[in-house]
């Protein structure tokens, strides 16, 4: 019976009507990972971290590359952007403020942990620097997004789609630097 409760409590209280309804849910729900029925937030992520993971060792960029900065950064925006789109419907839908299936937001903070990877040059000439790099993006930004250090837990308050997206958003320019922070010390420390 408690199975059967977790998995309706889980539908969509007003259920999509339209494709592009489909489509937000889709999105919002980062693919279906937001039903993960143990930690959703943490799978988004996962998600967004093997995308990009996979991406990288596929050569669609060269993770170490400056110029791949600025495709991350427009990447980053149009995840955020449609993410606020997608989270603002998905409120509709759930009938929460930041219902725990909506997992976009936890895509578009990952990305952003990510956008500094070209300006750490030395942890490409580690012995698995880019695993290394993606999991410690990982590990901080998950930290930081339930942490939500200032001004992140602030954001929350702002209404609907924003409200959901900008607190991660935050917390992946935190992430992103703390990585880059400790990608310069590790440089400075093995490869000084």
């Amino acid at each position: 019976m408690r199975l059967t409760k977790a998995i309706v409590s889980d539908r969509p209280r007003t259920p999509p009507r339209t494709a592009t309804d489909y489509l937000a849910l889709a999105w919002a729900t980062g693919f279906f990972s937001g039903y993960s029925p143990v930690a959703p937030g943490t799978a988004g992520s996962a998600v967004a971290a093997a995308l990009y993971y996979a991406a990288g060792k596929r050569g669609l960029f060269q993770p170490f590359a400056l110029d791949t900065v600025w495709g991350w950064l427009l990447v980053a925006a149009l995840v955020s952007y449609t993410g606020v789109w997608a989270a603002d419907r998905a409120v509709n839908f759930f009938g929460a403020k930041d219902p725990k299936e909506v997992v976009v937001d936890e895509f578009a903070g990952q990305i952003i942990t990510y956008l500094f990877l070209p300006l750490a040059p030395g942890v490409a000439q580690l012995n698995w620097g880019f695993e290394a790099w993606v999991i410690a993006g990982f590990l901080a930004f998950r930290a930081l997004d339930i942490l939500k250090p200032y001004p992140a837990q602030q954001c929350e308050a702002l209404r609907g789609g924003l409200g959901v997206m900008a607190d991660d958003i935050v917390a992946g320019i935190q992430a992103s630097l703390l990585t880059l922070t400790l990608a310069k010390l590790v440089e400075y420390v093995v490869l000084a």
